[in-house]
């Protein structure tokens, strides 16, 4: 299965925080599913960190990166033909990087995972629940 991770599950991922379930980890860990994460997550990372919001995960975006490359983890540019079909989707969501990221699993036929109830309110295979 192909997996989009969102940024929050990420974080939980490379932290090992008790709130990523352990059925989740495993899945992420399952050596049969590829793994993937948009640049647009690395792009949130950034912004989140220079404002100083990101507390628990030091290190900012050169971390983030790092600890992508430590995993199996595909790391994905946006394409233009994600970028066309943000346009088409609903506003269930204004947060401009999951908006890319619920793009991106469309175009690429992926599940994304993910606890945030407002991707799953797209029509769009989500893993976590």
């Amino acid at each position: 299965m192909k997996l989009l991770i969102d940024t929050h599950a990420a974080l939980w991922l490379f932290n090992e925080h008790e709130n990523l379930p352990t059925a989740v980890r495993e899945q992420l860990l399952d050596e049969a599913n590829d793994l993937y994460i948009s640049i647009a997550s690395a792009w949130e990372i950034a912004i989140k960190h220079s404002l100083g919001k990101l507390s628990e995960f030091r290190g900012g975006v050169t971390r983030f990166l790092s600890a992508v490359r430590e995993y199996p983890i595909e790391l994905i540019t946006v394409l233009p033909r994600f970028v066309e079909t943000v346009e088409q989707l609903p506003y269930v969501h204004r947060d401009p990087f999951d908006r890319i990221i619920i793009a991106t699993a469309m175009c690429e036929d992926m599940s994304i995972v993910t606890s945030d109830n407002n991707i799953h309110n797209y029509d769009i295979k989500c893993i976590w629940r």
